[in-house]
């Protein structure tokens, strides 16, 4: 039994010398931290590489020093650090940011930016993309070796926009659905309306009169034609306003019908967006079209689709492809068609080399 206690007053002593000396340390340590001062700034570019970057620590530097947050000769406990990670991230090529200050008063930043797949230099745009689908323009000066997308592309979002794509797509049709309920809404009173004219309708229809006992039948004939001839009026005025009526139906479903294409065709547009990703991807990573394909020229045609155009390196001529479709057997086409009829021509002998087409080569010179 006294073994136990003994046992039980040891480990309840040495919890309270743990407690104690970690009560003391963070003492000590904010003591510390209320008396040191920031003494350098160490910025730290974690994936730039030799395919070039688009994040230096000069600009780190200028990105802090035009946001007004103190840094060097500020006591360590009042230097803004999520201030700091907001100033820098908000740029659309920094992926994610780390800061802290060492217990010798050096602010760390470490930085991580986005990895670009392609660089879209067409029609106002200058933006780079990720395999993910996330955008950015492209920083002044950079120095980032991606291939390049040039052409009448239009992108499914606008020059001045950065983030995920998909995003933009999903508020775009988010907004387009908000837009059509308020649509459909238009069309409750309309349906009412028109309950109320069939009603109308009916009612007129079944309107009669009696003969009276007395009353004369020539004067009852006259009575009938113009009850007919009412009735006739009425219902004409009554089935007129019920067209009218379903013309207004048809014009408010036409509004929603054409905003559900407007989703259809944004939707198409991101697929296309996507294939150009993937497109880009197959190249870069087969090792002959990778380093054969230099420029790629995208096109959106006027039925809406996607058309690309390779340049490559050898010969003079461009490689039609089409739309991006059957990646895999259009360019073995073209392989063995280097191999088999530009190894005897000459890779300048033709202008143009068609590929769109399944199971033939169509060459213009």
């Amino acid at each position: 039994m006294k073994g136990k206690i003994g046992k039980y007053l040891l480990l309840t002593l040495v919890w309270a010398i743990v407690i104690g000396y970690t009560i003391c340390s963070v003492g000590l340590l904010r003591a510390h931290r209320s008396e040191q001062v920031v003494g350098s700034v160490e910025i730290e570019i974690v994936d730039s590489t030799a395919n070039g970057h688009l994040v230096s620590s000069r600009m780190v530097r200028e990105w802090i020093l035009h946001s007004g947050i103190s840094t060097i000769g500020t006591p360590t406990d009042e230097v803004n650090l999520a201030g700091i990670e907001q100033v820098i991230v908000k740029n659309g090529f920094v992926d994610c940011v780390d800061t802290y200050i060492s217990y010798e008063g050096a602010l760390h930043i470490e930085v991580r930016q986005r990895k670009p797949m392609l660089r879209l230099l067409i029609d106002g745009y200058d933006t780079y993309v990720t395999e993910s689908g996330f955008v950015f323009r492209s920083p002044a000066a950079s120095a980032l070796y991606v291939p390049v997308v040039t052409g009448g592309y239009k992108p499914p979002f606008p020059v001045s926009y950065e983030g995920d794509v998909r995003k933009h797509i999903d508020r775009l049709i988010a907004e387009s659905n908000e837009r059509v309920a308020k649509i459909e809404r238009e069309k409750l009173p309309l349906y009412d309306l028109e309950d109320s004219l069939r009603l109308e309708i009916k009612e007129e229809r079944k309107r009669r009169i009696k003969q009276g006992i007395f009353e004369d039948d020539e004067l009852f004939e006259e009575r009938v034609l113009k009850l007919r001839a009412e009735k006739h009026r009425n219902l004409r005025r009554l089935r007129g306003a019920l067209r009218h009526t379903a013309r207004r139906v048809d014009a408010v479903t036409a509004r929603s019908d054409a905003e559900y294409r407007s989703q259809k065709k944004l939707e198409k547009r991101y697929e296309d967006f996507l294939k150009l990703i993937n497109f880009v991807g197959w190249i870069e990573e087969h090792p002959f079209w990778g380093a054969e394909v230099v420029q790629i020229v995208a096109e959106t045609t006027p039925g809406g689709s996607l058309e690309v155009e390779l340049v490559p390196r050898s010969g003079s001529h461009t490689i039609l492809f089409g739309q991006i479709e059957n990646v895999e057997e259009k360019l073995d086409k073209l392989l063995r068609f280097y191999k088999e009829g530009l190894s005897n021509r000459g890779w300048d002998t033709y202008s143009t080399i068609n590929i769109k087409y399944d199971g033939q080569v169509v060459c213009t010179k």
